[in-house]
């Protein structure tokens, strides 16, 4: 079906609308014409569907279905008519080039937003565009669209499909609905997907590409919601969408062996959501008090009996003793009027780009938690919603900062009208891009938060930006007091991954405090002791003392080979996602990496890294490594992990489906790269390779002969030694023969749990009973390990069991004797191994196979070994 120019004038790019409905395409797909006549035209034959009173736009259906939209110029409803004549009227049926509508250009011009006129195919008439004529000129008549009708994908269980949409209604198990980080997920599972998707909840409607309009639904755990889709890509979409919205935290679950990250930071942020003084533990020296009388305390302010204490909520828990420095954030005055819409446009565009690229490097060199919080940024920053409002703003004439904040500020309302503290917590990211555009709309880079913060210090600042945080000294910073702000925000999360203690909404009475007073900081009781007397200080000082020598010692103990008390070696290596925790794990006393997560490198683009990309982020870890043992994980992506550019069949199960080395099989060109740039590793031997998601040998063999395919091509001498990951029951039974295979083995203790116990770890009832100390899960590793040794093969753990210095004495009695862990915890494992004998281990682990309970287990470790320090009670010394 062919439209025809219905203006003379230039054909454009709809997403060059000035409107947020058009560009993001939430009404369907098209091109929009700057006219330079004044008549609008029919495009093609057809019935006048919708003719407003306003009579400024027309919606035509074609006798094959298709709904085209004519809408001259941008916000021209509000014009009420004028200058507008009317040809024909509702219902009537036109022939193609039939005069339409008579505009004064002149008058749109001076009055309207924008002459800019779309012409879009509507969405849910079953028509796409085959072809179309844009970046030129035309005249009425000339060839414009070409529409072909769109073909029904194949029904997915669960799916009620009418041509080419799809829709399903699903129950939400995000654990904190959709906020920031889970709404940029959303959008971000649709990037490489055509046709347009929404969510639909509460009576309300959003397009699921843009973050800012899904966070407006108020959307809790718990609600259900209606997945639609329209398009080619209809079916990917709903099940790409619906893997978010089914999982508990908003992500992909970090696969087994992940790092802590920005987990550990939340759930230290989640815990502080308890009322301030809950803490068991109390300053040394303190009055003691946990929680305080019923009515003795007012929330932010002052105690009548401790006239100098604050207290608020804790987001990030510790002990810190300094000094005060107020940090105030004035606001940037931005100039209303812009000097032409071009020109301001472009600068737009140029500040977010700046911004985009300074986030990613950012991103790049950060922690987990950063990265991951930086993520959300980057789909705000060019959420359709947030850049279409802004759009608008400029075309009516505004500077393109000014039009910036008010798109931002439009949606700070939005958000605070929702009246869910969650998502009023978000408002900061939104603050903290706005604040981070204007900056370089003006020419500045990072703005400098202070000139220097002195050390020890404690700030104290109504609220802290996320870019505020990250651009201090964080060596200089002993603490942070927030008169607002939430537990469970960004900088709370980012604080917390930091080590840094943070009490938040302590109250107005915050701000009046004085520069340079000395305070202790309670972030274990919520506590903000101003000016304290002589002895709550010295106990404050005194217990710091000791926390800063027993990290000493740790850290300079963890410098030394693992090794039990008897000498027994045990390895001791990190699990990581980046050069920058390659670094951290090394300064922690890393011996090596047993799990690198090459997901970093494939997330939150529009296609694969490329083998060279590959090779250069491996090779940069290995140096940052100094020759220590890097183990690289191929991708470990799927069903429950899913990837734009990789859009995998929709699965009722996909813990179940297609994921780890299946995907990889799935896809082997992708597999065949990223084996290549592991072998281009250099030193020769300082890698290895491991293979998520094995169940069987045959699947082994099958990657052993690609990887000396590729060895052999690539001219690389020395055989690379080649691991698997041991996640589910079946590969733990078989592990005796996978075990003949494999030239190690390494335990993935997460999902080996809970396919044991058959829990998903993400549901919200049964994550906190899924325990990988149950004897059963210890059983499976026991005869994990007992093949390995049987076969002189390794066997390590890299699930998140190793990072739990309960279960580490447990494991290496099992015979597990190297271990990959969260970075941050390796001093204080080093520790523990240092306290304990093999033979303590061995009768330890024996017991804890007899037990029935998780419970059972962790009580009987504490009732014989001090995990904190790595003591040994006398009953279990050898």
């Amino acid at each position: 079906m062919i439209l025809v120019a219905p203006l003379a004038g230039w054909s454009s790019p709809l997403e060059e609308a000035p409107d947020a409905v058009f560009a993001g395409r939430m009404l369907g797909d098209g091109l929009a014409i700057d006219p330079t006549g004044s008549t609008l035209h029919a495009p093609c034959d057809g019935e006048l569907i919708a003719v407003p009173a306003s009579r400024h736009a027309i919606t035509l259906r074609t006798d094959a279905g298709a709904e085209i939209l004519l809408h001259v110029g941008i916000d021209t409803v509000a014009l009420d008519g004028e200058g507008f004549q009317l040809h024909v009227q509702q219902g009537q049926r036109v022939r193609a080039g039939e005069r339409l509508i008579t505009f004064d250009l002149d008058l749109l011009a001076r009055r309207a937003v924008s002459v800019l006129t779309p012409v879009v195919v509507l969405d849910g008439s079953g028509f796409r565009i085959a072809r179309r004529s844009q970046d030129r000129e035309v005249s009425v008549g000339d060839f414009l669209m070409e529409l072909a009708p769109i073909v029904a994908t194949a029904q997915q269980p669960g799916a009620v499909i009418d041509g080419h949409a799809v829709s399903r209604r699903v129950t939400v198990v995000l654990e904190h609905g959709i906020h920031a980080r889970p709404a940029a997920l959303l959008a971000g599972a649709l990037k490489g997907l055509s046709g347009e998707v929404s969510l639909l909840a509460r009576g309300r409607e959003a397009s699921a590409r843009s973050t800012v309009a899904l966070m407006k639904l108020g959307v809790k755990s718990g609600d259900e919601v209606e997945i639609r889709a329209v398009g080619r890509d209809a079916a990917a979409a709903v099940s790409a969408i619906e893997s978010v919205l089914l999982s508990a935290h908003g992500a992909p679950h970090a696969s087994t062996g992940a790092s802590a990250g920005v987990s550990a930071a939340h759930a230290a942020a989640q815990t502080a959501r308890a009322a301030p003084g809950a803490s068991s533990a109390s300053l040394p020296g303190s009055s003691g008090a946990g929680t305080p009388e019923p009515g003795a305390v007012t929330a932010g302010g002052r105690p009548a009996h401790q006239p100098n204490v604050l207290r608020g909520v804790i987001a990030s828990r510790g002990l810190a003793v300094g000094r005060t420095l107020k940090l105030t954030r004035s606001e940037m005055v931005v100039p209303e009027q812009g000097v032409g819409v071009s020109h301001e446009s472009a600068e737009l565009d140029r500040a977010r780009s700046l911004v985009r690229d300074r986030l990613r490097q950012t991103a790049a060199a950060g922690p987990q938690a950063t990265r991951e919080i930086i993520g959300a940024h980057l789909e705000l920053l060019d959420d359709p919603e947030l850049v279409g409002s802004a759009r608008v703003a400029i075309g009516s004439g505004k500077s393109a900062g000014y039009a910036w904040r008010q798109a931002i500020r439009a949606t700070v309302d939005a958000l605070e009208a929702l009246q869910d503290a969650r998502m009023a917590e978000r408002v900061d990211d939104l603050f903290d891009l706005e604040s981070q555009v204007l900056n370089a709309l003006r020419g500045v880079a990072v703005a400098p938060v202070m000139e220097e913060v002195p050390p020890n210090t404690i700030l104290i600042t109504k609220e802290l930006l996320p870019s505020q945080l990250v651009a201090l000294d964080a060596s200089r910073l002993a603490g942070i007091c927030m008169a607002a702000g939430g537990a469970t925000s960004h900088v709370a999360i980012l604080a917390a991954a930091m080590g840094i203690p943070v009490l938040v909404a302590m109250g107005p009475d915050l701000l009046s405090l004085s520069d340079d007073s000395t305070v202790v900081l309670d972030a274990e009781t919520g506590v903000l002791a101003v000016d304290p007397d002589r002895g709550r200080l010295t106990s404050a000082q005194s217990e710091l003392e000791r926390r800063r020598e027993r990290r000493a010692a740790e850290q300079a103990a963890a410098q030394r080979e693992g090794r039990t008390a008897d000498g027994t070696r045990i390895e001791v290596f990190a699990n990581i996602g980046s050069v920058a925790e390659a670094e951290a794990a090394v300064r922690n006393g890393a011996e090596g990496c047993g799990l690198l997560r090459t997901e970093f490198l494939f997330l939150e683009r529009q296609s694969p890294p490329d083998e060279s990309e590959q090779i250069a982020q491996y090779q940069k870890i290995a140096l940052a490594l100094a020759g220590r043992p890097l183990t690289v994980r191929t991708l470990d992506i799927g069903g429950d992990k899913p990837i734009p550019y990789l859009p995998l069949p929709h699965e009722d199960n996909p813990a179940l489906g297609l994921r780890g080395v299946r995907t990889s099989l799935w896809r082997p060109d992708l597999l065949r790269a990223q084996l290549r740039a592991v072998l281009a590793i250099r030193p020769e031997g300082q890698a290895r390779i491991l293979l998520p998601m094995i169940t069987d040998a045959a699947e082994i063999r099958t990657i052993r002969n690609i990887l000396e395919e590729e060895r052999r091509t690539s001219g690389q001498g020395r055989a690379i030694e080649l691991g698997v990951m041991i996640e589910t029951p079946a590969a733990a039974v078989m592990s005796d023969r996978i075990a003949m295979e494999a030239d190690f083995l390494s335990i993935g203790t997460n999902d080996l749990t809970q396919y044991a116990l058959a829990m998903d770890r993400g549901h919200p009832e049964l994550a906190a009973r899924l325990d990988a100390l149950h004897p059963a899960v210890l059983r499976l590793i026991a005869r994990t390990a007992s093949a390995a040794i049987s076969q002189g093969r390794i066997v390590s753990v890299c699930g998140g069991l190793a990072s739990d210095p309960t279960a580490v004495p447990i494991l290496i009695g099992l015979g597990v004797h190297e271990l990959s862990m969260v970075p941050s915890v390796i001093p204080q494992v080093k520790a523990l191994i240092a306290g304990i004998s093999l033979a303590a281990c061995r009768e330890l682990a024996r017991e804890a196979l007899e037990l029935e309970t998780a419970e059972a287990v962790r009580a009987l470790v504490v009732r014989t070994v001090t995990p904190a320090r790595g003591e040994v009670a006398p009953e279990v010394s050898p």
